[in-house]
C-alpha cells in the first residue's frame, strides 16, 4: 500500500518561511509527477506547484518567485520551500504523486492527508 506523509506546516507571520515535505512509502516502482495543491476555506483546491520526473516545473502565478518545488528521487520525497509568505497563502496544503506500484501496474494518483499553513498578518 502506498502512503504519502506530509510535514512542515504551521503558523508563521507574514514575510516568513516554511518548508513542506511529502514522503512516499510502500510498494513503489516509479513516481512520475509530484505536486502540491492547496485549499483555503470556501475555495476550490488549486495547484500550487508541480514537478515531473524529468524536473520540469510549473508554478501557479500567485506563488512564482516566492515558492520553490524540488524532489529527491532517492528518498521518494517532494518539497515545497515557501518564502515571503502572505496571509492569502493560508490553506491546507496537500501533496500528490503519480505512482506505479509494480512493473505491471497502471499509474495511480495518491494524495497526502494535508497539512495546515496559517500566515498571520
Amino acid at each position: 500500500q502506498v502512503q504519502l506523509v506530509e510535514s512542515g506546516g504551521g503558523l508563521v507571520q507574514a514575510g516568513g518561511s516554511l518548508r513542506l515535505s511529502c514522503a512516499a512509502s510502500g510498494s513503489i516502482f516509479s513516481i512520475n509527477n509530484m505536486a502540491w495543491y492547496r485549499q483555503a476555506p470556501g475555495r476550490q483546491r488549486e495547484l500550487v506547484a508541480g514537478i515531473t520526473s524529468d524536473g520540469v516545473i510549473k508554478y501557479a502565478d500567485s506563488v512564482k518567485g516566492r515558492f520553490t518545488i524540488s524532489r529527491d528521487n532517492a528518498k521518494n520525497t517532494v518539497y515545497l520551500q515557501m518564502n515571503s509568505l502572505k496571509p492569502e497563502d493560508t490553506a491546507v496544503y496537500y501533496c500528490n504523486a503519480d505512482i506505479q506500484a509494480t512493473t505491471w501496474d497502471i499509474t495511480y494518483r495518491y494524495w497526502g492527508q494535508g497539512t495546515q499553513v496559517t500566515v498571520s498578518s
